[in-house]
């Protein structure tokens, strides 16, 4: 199903320049993984902690495999060419992603830092993956903000281009983040009853 749509039917995107949009994004997010960064590394954890607190390495895991899962429908939608169930379904993994990112500052402002303490060969394999995962995950914001900025300002050919690096990224983000809680889980078992 084709989807007719002009970016002259959202006022802000008639307007907007691409440099002054993608200037934008890279300050939101710069500014985000500057407050991660410092929420992470520099601010000591509240003493704080409830059930609900607790949960939330659960919840996080939980919307990661949501992401990924319509990240992964979203592709296949727009290889069948039906465009409207594509937007709907980025749409839906932006949601999740944005939900998760909520839950897990409100996570580690309380909890802090969750450590790993497994040993043996699952050690540099965990490390390899989380460092992945972080790395990735700072690419991810301003890719993910620039392919929706370019899909609707109607810069489709643009869009397709920068979203064979953001949906790679993206999704590999969304299962290593299912992943590094299994491994919390499995191969760190204080850790991991601390964080679930």
């Amino acid at each position: 199903m084709e989807l007719n749509y002009t970016p002259a039917s959202v006022p802000l995107l008639r307007t907007a320049g691409n440099a002054r949009a993608l200037t934008f994004i890279l300050c939101f997010s710069g500014a985000v993984v500057g407050f991660l960064v410092w929420l992470l590394y520099f601010k000591p954890a509240q003493e704080y902690s409830s059930r609900y607190i607790a949960a939330l390495p659960a919840v996080n895991a939980t919307l990661n495999g949501i992401s990924s899962v319509l990240l992964v429908s979203a592709f296949r939608a727009i290889r069948r060419r039906n465009v409207l169930l594509h937007m709907r379904l980025i749409f839906a993994a932006l949601i999740s992603s944005a939900l998760f990112l909520v839950s897990y500052i409100v996570y580690h402002n309380f909890h802090g830092d969750t450590k790993f303490t497994g040993v043996g060969f699952i050690r540099p394999v965990y490390f390899s993956v989380l460092i992945s995962h972080i790395a990735l995950s700072a690419m991810a914001v301003p890719l993910i903000l620039t392919s929706l900025y370019l899909a609707l300002a109607g810069k489709f050919a643009t869009h397709r281009k920068v979203s064979r690096f953001t949906f790679p990224i993206w999704l590999y983000v969304s299962l290593t983040g299912v992943l590094i809680f299994v491994m919390l889980k499995l191969f760190s078992p204080v850790a991991g009853a601390a964080a679930g």
